[in-house]
């Protein structure tokens, strides 16, 4: 029996080559999507897009990481964990790269839509694997750091555009692409060193296989309620954060009229507070449990997406409050890896995980164009600072319908 590491991070030595591959995925999802929301602008000038245009490629995105997503967990619970995540980080490597290469805005669409597959399904199975990987008790802690992984790739794509958007000039945002592809060397180490969870392969029976698609499954009766608003709380959640955060850049740029370089401090902190709440929730989750955790940061999301956006307020003050902005807005996703898994049994847990968050993913994919839509009347202020609280309200009431699941046993969940 593996040992427990001793460390910042509890997890064992068999645990261990599952954590840093979902760790890395995530982290390079989380560099990838950044890099979009920094290259926006350049794109927009580029290929003299609207602000609307330039939200559709964002929505386009996130709509076909919702199927991605969906397709994933459903193909996990059928083929293995480790087999689909691999997939799925090769699929969101190549079309980013591709992206770079693009001619046209057709073309720049297709190619998003497409990585949008993978990046949805990198999520959604790898959430699953490391649910299933590690024990109960610590389960909100390590998907904390896993979740945290996110704000180093968002790190990882400032640092790049620092360097590179100044001296490539007009061809810069293409090279950001370009770097893209480097996640699918990932596939290599997950492919040679990560294991099937064991409570995946002891429910892969003869019965278990010949029980259907495990889609079909999270509709039916006994467990139709916690896909509703689990769905709807994935929806909440991923509306407030996409509507601010992929717009930041460019608000702080045409809005608050700060250069690159004079809005990385106010990225810098939002990651660094990003960081912070991502690993506090896992800590959070494990204490007080899941529900309780994603109201405290529902509220106080909410409450800051109205005051940074919608108030008059000072750059000191702005700079002051994105580190809690990071902190509340990007840490309330900690709680969905484990949360989700903890809501369906291990046939269709895969499905279950990959539909309501991609699902929710989609429908609050509408938040950038939405957003750019209102721009042209209101300005980018009006529409985030419109969408964000509402948002928050929205998991609010969602929560209502859910059960609390704080460290079960993931082998004896049953609808």
């Amino acid at each position: 029996m593996a040992t427990e590491k001793n460390g910042i991070i509890p997890i064992t030595t068999a645990e261990r080559p599952a954590f840093w591959a979902t760790f890395m995925g995530w982290g390079l999802d989380g560099f990838d999507y950044m890099m979009y929301a920094i290259v926006l602008t350049a794109m927009i000038q580029a290929f003299h897009l609207s602000d609307a245009a330039g939200g559709l490629i964002g929505t386009t995105t996130l709509v076909f990481s919702a199927i991605g997503g969906m397709l994933a967990g459903t193909v996990a619970d059928r083929i293995g964990r480790v087999r689909t995540l691999s997939l799925a980080v090769i699929v969101y490597s190549v079309f980013t790269a591709l992206s770079g290469l693009a001619t046209s805005f057709p073309e720049l669409l297709v190619f998003r839509a497409a990585e949008g597959l993978g990046f949805g399904g990198e999520w959604a199975v790898g959430a699953v694997l490391i649910a299933e990987t590690v024990r109960g008790p610590v389960r909100g802690r390590v998907l904390g750091f896993v979740q945290g992984a996110w704000a180093f790739g968002w790190a990882l794509a400032v640092i790049a555009s620092i360097i590179i958007l100044p001296l490539a000039g007009a061809i810069g945002w293409r090279i950001m692409f370009f770097i893209g592809i480097l996640p699918a060397f990932l596939s290599v180490y997950i492919l040679r060193k990560v294991k099937e969870p064991e409570v995946w392969m002891k429910n892969r029976t003869k019965s278990n296989r010949k029980t259907g698609v495990s889609f079909f499954r999270i509709f039916s009766p006994g467990i139709l309620r916690k896909t509703i608003f689990a769905t709807l709380l994935a929806v909440g959640a991923q509306s407030g954060y996409y509507a601010i955060f992929t717009w930041l850049p460019t608000y702080l740029k045409v809005d608050k009229h700060l250069s690159l370089i004079g809005s990385s401090g106010y990225l810098a902190i939002i990651i660094v507070g990003s960081f912070a709440g991502y690993v506090l929730s896992g800590y959070i989750n494990d204490g007080i449990g899941r529900k309780a955790t994603f109201a405290i940061y529902a509220i106080f999301s909410g409450a800051i997406i109205l005051i940074y956006t919608h108030f008059p307020i000072s750059p000191g003050l702005m700079m002051v409050l994105s580190f809690p902005l990071g902190f509340f807005a990007s840490g309330i996703f900690t709680g969905f890896g484990p949360f989700l898994s903890e809501l369906y049994p291990t046939e269709y847990r895969g499905a279950g995980q990959g539909f309501t968050y991609n699902f929710g993913r989609g429908v609050a994919g509408f938040a950038p164009l939405l957003v750019g839509t209102l721009a042209g009347r209101y300005g980018l202020a009006g529409g985030i600072s419109i969408f964000g609280p509402a948002a928050y309200i929205l998991c609010l009431i969602a929560l209502l319908f859910l059960p609390e699941t704080k460290g079960v046993d993931l082998a004896r969940v049953s609808a």
